[in-house]
């Protein structure tokens, strides 16, 4: 079958089998490395993605399935060369170490902080709970997601209103 799809910002189309994964059709046809497949059972949250700005775990819906949709991966975070603040945040609060899970990690945060722009730790911690880091503890994966928070909030803030 065709599949066709946004994936950050770029228009990606091509013949697949209809049982192909959504992580596989990003890795293979979109060429994106980023989206991560720890378990294939939608356990771990490595492959999370944003499917019309709602995080999936992209190991779990058929690329069919977001046929027609918008989807971003960690890739579609960097924009004008600038790090998104969850991305800059992990690297500053030390919120990942052997780094496969970060991808989903970073989708699901930003996801969250699409919700939610001022959560509490354990809202953090609630929201990141679909996703699981072996390594690091998650205490500075929550600083991360903080320190994020509080940079977005503040360039918020400090934007002009819409109808200035």
């Amino acid at each position: 079958m065709n599949v066709s799809m946004k994936i950050n910002g770029r228009k990606v189309s091509a013949e697949v089998e209809s049982r192909t994964l959504l992580a596989y059709f990003i890795r293979e046809q979109g060429h994106l490395t980023g989206t991560h497949v720890g378990c294939d059972s939608s356990s771990c949250g490595c492959c999370v993605v944003l499917m019309d700005g709602h995080p999936v775990k992209s190991c779990s819906v058929f690329a069919a399935t977001a046929d027609g949709h918008d989807i971003q991966t960690v890739e579609g975070l960097k924009q004008g060369g600038v790090l998104h603040p969850i991305q800059q945040a992990f690297t500053d609060q030390h919120g990942l170490q052997c780094g496969y899970c970060t991808p989903g990690m970073m989708m699901a945060s930003v996801a969250l902080l699409e919700r939610n722009p001022d959560p509490s730790e354990h809202e953090i911690r609630d929201g990141l709970s679909g996703n699981l880091c072996r390594c690091t503890g998650y205490n500075n994966i929550v600083k991360a997601v903080q320190q994020a928070a509080g940079v977005m909030s503040a360039a918020a803030a400090s934007a002009p209103a819409a109808d200035d």
